[in-house]
C-alpha cells in the first residue's frame, strides 16, 4: 500500500513534520500489509507552485509529488495553523492538484499550532476542503498544540487516527481490480444468486397506501 504524507511546514525542525512522521510510523504499525511510505515537503516546492499558478504546468518536482498523490492509497495532510486556517502554502499545493484526484481516497487531516484554542481549524477548515475534494476523511482529526507534546493525548489520538486510516487502505486496495480486470472481494455466484432472488421479491408499496394501512377501520 502506498501512504503519501504531505506536511506544510516551514521551519526545519519542524512540528508539524513531526506531527506528520508520528502519524505515518502509526499507520505503518497498524496496517496488515506493508506501507509504502512518501513524504510531500511542500516547503521545497513553494517556487514551483508559485509558477504553476502563472504558467498553468508544474515544474518536474512538482509534477512528481501530485502524481504520489494521486497514485497514493492513502494521504495524511499536515498543516500548521496561519490566521485560524491552513496555510497559503498548503491550500495552493491543494489548488493546483486535479480535482479529481482525490475522490474517494482516504485522508488522514491534522493541525498544529502554538495554542489549543485553534483546534477547531480541522472541523471548520480542513474537513470542508477535503470534504469539497471528495475525498473520504477519516473520523478522528489529530491538532497538536504547543503543551500537547509529550501529554499523553496526543498519542492516543495519533494511534485512533492511524487505525482509521490503515482500515480505509487497507478496504479500499482488497476491493481492486486484479490483473484479470475482475474484481477479487467479489461474491461467490450463491451469494449474486441469493441476492438476486432477494431482490425479485421485494416489492415497492406506496406511502399512500402504507399510510392507509395504519388508519384505524371505520
Amino acid at each position: 500500500m502506498k501512504l503519501v504524507v504531505v506536511s506544510a511546514g516551514l521551519s526545519v525542525p519542524s512540528s508539524t513534520r513531526l506531527l506528520a512522521d508520528r502519524l505515518a510510523a502509526a499507520v505503518e504499525r497498524q496496517a496488515p500489509a506493508p506501507v509504502d511510505v512518501h513524504v510531500v515537503e511542500l516547503r521545497d516546492l513553494a517556487v514551483e507552485i508559485a509558477q504553476n499558478f502563472t504558467s498553468g504546468f508544474p515544474g518536474r518536482t512538482l509534477a512528481a509529488a501530485l502524481d504520489a498523490v494521486t497514485e497514493a492509497d492513502g494521504l495524511i495532510v499536515v498543516t500548521p495553523v496561519f490566521t485560524a486556517s491552513y496555510s497559503g502554502l498548503f491550500k495552493s499545493f491543494f489548488d493546483v492538484l486535479d480535482k479529481d484526484a482525490l475522490a474517494g481516497k482516504p485522508v488522514l487531516i491534522a493541525a498544529t499550532g502554538g495554542t489549543a484554542r485553534h483546534s477547531l481549524v480541522l472541523e471548520h477548515a480542513l474537513r470542508p476542503l477535503f470534504a469539497y475534494l471528495r475525498a473520504v476523511v477519516v473520523p478522528t482529526g489529530v491538532y497538536a498544540a504547543s503543551e500537547d507534546w509529550g501529554a499523553p493525548g496526543l498519542q492516543e489520538r495519533i494511534e485512533r487516527a492511524a487505525g482509521e486510516l490503515a482500515g480505509l487502505m487497507t478496504g479500499l486496495s482488497g476491493a481492486r481490480p486484479g490483473p484479470s480486470g475482475a474484481n477479487e472481494s467479489e461474491t461467490s455466484e450463491e451469494e449474486r444468486a441469493a441476492r438476486a432472488e432477494a431482490a425479485a421479491d421485494f416489492t415497492v408499496v406506496p406511502f399512500e397506501q402504507q399510510l392507509a394501512a395504519l388508519r384505524p377501520a371505520g
